[in-house]
This record gives structure tokens, sequence and C-alpha cells, in this order.
């Protein structure tokens, strides 16, 4: 029991960090029907920039977190301004290959920039680590599963009660008929990478304590993100968050129980059943659009 018990903390952990990454990708196909492939390096950069800042120039942790999620969402702004604007009229596998394409790029530079030397970040918490039950729980956990739950409820909020997210849904369903209402799709465009990559840099701050960081990190990360999103239904925020959670707990119980080796190999399981199943994800299409 204890064992099983401490399988679930795992579980709940990183299933906490696949939900934040997941509601990054759900967030962005919520306001532009776009799957970013690119995000889990931004993912990345989020984790390195705090390795930078915090770690090896000695900013203080809440300064050096601002700066880190600005300037990666300021990099998700040039994203899109450059990369996916430029691409007039282009069909939306067009679009996908060019995230691809990205995430090369990025992942390139990062290997330049901070080499290929993983980094170790300490905790944002001096406390020990919590018993219940005989199973140890990381203060560092109770961050990111709060990470995750606030990200998901704040961004619900923006979309269900704010004029501008009301406006990056409308830009989303029918672009056309939002720019004859006068909405601005091409800024609404802009502030959907801008939050996308900002909470994706927000996640890899979150799990930089408990993970080693490369510049390869955010390739595996972002893969399990999108299976996360996939599951709980794309474009559904709560849907990615019960997601991530439950691809985090199964992978943790296969690894524990029956042999590491299925780890990854049980995301892309999980992920073709339940598209057998209900190929909308958990939550049905009609529900994923009301978010």
């Amino acid at each position: 029991m204890q064992e099983l018990l401490q399988y679930f903390f795992s579980g709940i952990t990183t299933g906490s960090i696949y939900a934040v990454i997941a509601i990054g990708l759900s967030m962005l196909y919520s306001s532009t029907e776009l799957i970013n492939f690119s995000h889990g390096e931004f993912v990345m950069l989020g984790a390195m920039g705090i390795v930078t800042l915090w770690v090896h120039m000695s900013i203080p942790l809440p300064v050096a977190f601002f700066i880190a999620v600005a300037a990666v969402a300021g990099m998700g702004m040039l994203f899109e301004r450059l990369a996916l604007r430029t691409a007039k009229k282009a069909q939306p596998i067009t679009l996908v290959i060019i995230t691809v394409g990205a995430s090369i790029l990025i992942r390139g530079f990062a290997m330049i920039l901070w080499g290929k030397d993983p980094f170790s970040v300490p905790t944002f918490s001096s406390h020990e680590s919590i018993e219940i039950a005989g199973a140890a729980l990381v203060p560092q956990s109770l961050f990111i599963v709060f990470a995750a739950f606030l990200l998901a409820g704040g961004i619900h909020l923006f979309f269900k009660k704010s004029l501008t997210g009301k406006a990056m849904v409308a830009c989303a369903v029918n672009k056309k008929a939002a720019w004859l209402s006068g909405i601005p799709s091409e800024k609404m465009g802009v502030l959907a990478f801008i939050i996308s990559t900002g909470t994706g840099a927000a996640a890899g701050i979150f799990i930089a304590p408990i993970t080693m960081n490369s510049y390869d990190m955010g390739t595996m990360l972002g893969l399990k993100g999108f299976c996360a999103a996939m599951i709980g239904g794309l474009g559904s925020l709560w849907g990615a968050f019960a997601g991530g959670i439950l691809l985090g707990v199964l992978e943790a119980l296969g690894a524990g129980l029956i042999s590491s080796g299925l780890k990854d190999a049980i995301a892309f399981i999980l992920l073709l059943l339940i598209l057998y199943i209900s190929p909308g994800g958990i939550f049905s299409a009609k529900v994923t659009k009301r978010f």
C-alpha cells in the first residue's frame, strides 16, 4: 500500500507537469486552431532561463521568474510574427510543419548556447518532504499541482469572462466573421502565442527543480503534453488538466508495477485507446467548445 501511494504521488507530480504543458497547447488551439509542436521547446527555454538567471546569475527567484517568462513570451510573439504570419493563406498542415521546423531550430540554438551537459536547480522551498502513510511527498510537487490548477482556472476565467478572451475564441471559430465584427484577428493571434508560450515557460520553471535540465528536454515533454491534451480533449482546458493527471498516474503505476521500460509507451497506448473509444477525448467536442 505504501508503494502504491508513493507511485500515486509521483504520478500526480508528473501528471501536473504534463497538465501545465497541455494547458498551453489547448489554450493556443482554442484561440487559433493551431497545434504548436514547438511548445515543448518553449518549456525548455523557461527551465534553462531559470538556470541562467537564478542559479548562475543569482538573481532573486521572483525577479528571475518574471524575466524568464517575459523573455520566452516575447520569443513566442516573434515566432508568430516572423514565422507563421509570413506564411500567407497557408494550409493548417503547412503551419504545423513550420512549428516542427521551429522546434528543431530552437533546440539547435539551445545546444550552442547552453551545451549538452544537463543542469540542476535547487527546490523553491527548503521544507522537508511531507510523509503521508509512509510515502514521501516533495513540496515542489505541491508547487507544480498548484501551478497547473491556477493556470487552468485563470485561463478558463479569461476566456469566459473577459472581452479579450471571448474575442480570441471568436477568431478561432470564424476569423473572417470576427474581423467583420471589428475584432483585430491578427492581434488576437499574437496575444494567444504570448499567453501560450508564457505558460510553457512557467511550466519549465516549475519542473526545473525535479528534473535534469538540458537543451533537448522539451522534445519528450512536448509530446507527452500533446498526448495529455488529446486524451482530455484538444481545446478543453480542464480536459487538458484531467488528461495530464491521468497520464502521469498511469505512467507511474505502469513503470512501478510492470516495467520502467513501458513508461513512454504508456502515453501513446493510452492515447490510441482513448481516441478509439472517444475520438474527441475524455471531454466530448461539445464540452470542449465550452471549455
